[in-house]
C-alpha cells in the first residue's frame, strides 16, 4: 500500500470539488494509523499553499453522529484559516456540504500527557464560542469507514464561530436548538457529547500524546457535534443557539 498515492487521490478530490471512492475500497488493509499519517500529508499540502492550522476539530464524538456515520469511536483533524467562514459559505466551494453545531474550546493553557481529566479541560479553557462545523466529506455519498474519514482530515471543510464568552459551570446541561431556514431541525444537551464536551477535548488529549504531541495554548478546539448533521443547500440559513452561550448563524449562497 503506498499512501502517498492514496494522500494523491485525496488531495486532488480536495482541489476539484470532485468526489471519489473511499480509500478502503481499493486499500481495505488501511489502518487507522495510516490514515492519520495520510492526515499529516494532507495538512502538510494546505500549508505549502499558504494555509496556517487555526483549530482543531473532533468528530463522532456523539452517538447521533456515530450512528449516522455507522462508526464507533471518535476522530479529529483540522481547520485551516483558509476554512473560516465569516457567516456566509458559498455551496460551489464544496462537495457535499454539511453543517452540525458544536462548542469550541479556547485554551489559554497548553494540555498535554496520558491522563489528561474532563476537570484539567475546563481549567485550562479561557473561553467558549458557539460553533458551526461545515463537513464535506471527499467520499461519494458520505460512505466511508473510520480510516478513510481520518485519511479525510475529519471531513474538514470549514467552521463559523460566535462570540465567546465564560464557561458555564456545567456544559454537560446546556441544551442546544439546530435550526434550518427556521424550522427546528434538533435539540440536544451537551451531554449528547461523551457525557461532556470537554470530556472529548480530554479524549483527543490523550490521542495526541500518543503520538507524541501536544496541545498548545492558543489553539481552538471544536469539540464535536451536539446532533447529526444537516445538508446544506444554496438558500439555506442555520442558525444554533445554546443556552446561557449564545448562538451561531451561517447563510449558504
Amino acid at each position: 500500500m503506498d499512501t502517498q498515492l492514496l494522500a494523491d487521490r485525496v488531495w486532488e478530490a480536495v482541489q476539484s470539488t470532485t468526489a471519489i471512492s473511499p480509500l478502503t475500497d481499493t486499500n481495505p488493509e488501511l489502518t487507522v494509523d495510516a490514515a492519520y499519517a495520510i492526515q499529516e500529508d494532507i495538512l502538510e499540502r494546505h500549508t505549502r499553499a499558504g494555509a496556517t492550522i487555526a483549530a482543531a476539530k473532533l468528530g463522532l464524538t456523539s452517538r447521533a453522529k456515530q450512528q449516522q456515520m455507522n462508526v464507533s469511536e471518535p476522530l479529529y483533524g483540522w481547520l485551516t484559516d483558509a476554512m473560516r467562514v465569516e457567516g456566509k459559505a458559498v455551496v460551489d466551494d464544496y462537495i457535499q456540504p454539511r453543517a452540525e453545531p458544536e462548542i469550541a474550546f479556547m485554551l489559554g493553557e497548553e494540555l498535554a500527557g496520558p491522563d489528561i481529566t474532563t476537570a484539567q479541560v475546563i481549567a485550562a479553557t479561557e473561553a467558549i464560542a458557539p460553533a458551526l462545523d461545515i463537513l464535506d466529506s471527499r467520499f461519494a455519498g458520505y460512505q466511508f469507514t473510520l480510516a478513510d474519514v481520518a485519511a479525510d482530515n475529519s471531513s474538514a471543510a470549514g467552521f463559523v464561530l460566535g462570540a465567546p464568552v465564560a464557561p458555564p459551570s456545567d456544559l454537560s446541561v446546556i441544551g442546544c436548538i439546530f435550526e434550518k431556514n427556521d424550522d427546528l431541525v434538533a435539540t440536544a444537551a451537551g451531554a449528547a457529547v461523551m457525557d461532556h464536551p470537554a470530556a472529548a477535548v480530554a479524549w483527543f488529549v490523550r490521542k495526541l500524546h500518543e503520538r507524541g504531541r501536544t496541545l498548545p495554548a492558543g489553539m481552538t478546539v471544536l469539540a464535536g457535534a451536539w446532533t447529526a448533521a444537516v445538508p446544506i443547500a444554496a438558500g439555506d440559513s442555520l442558525r444554533a443557539t445554546f443556552d446561557r452561550i449564545g448562538s451561531v448563524e451561517l447563510e449558504a449562497t
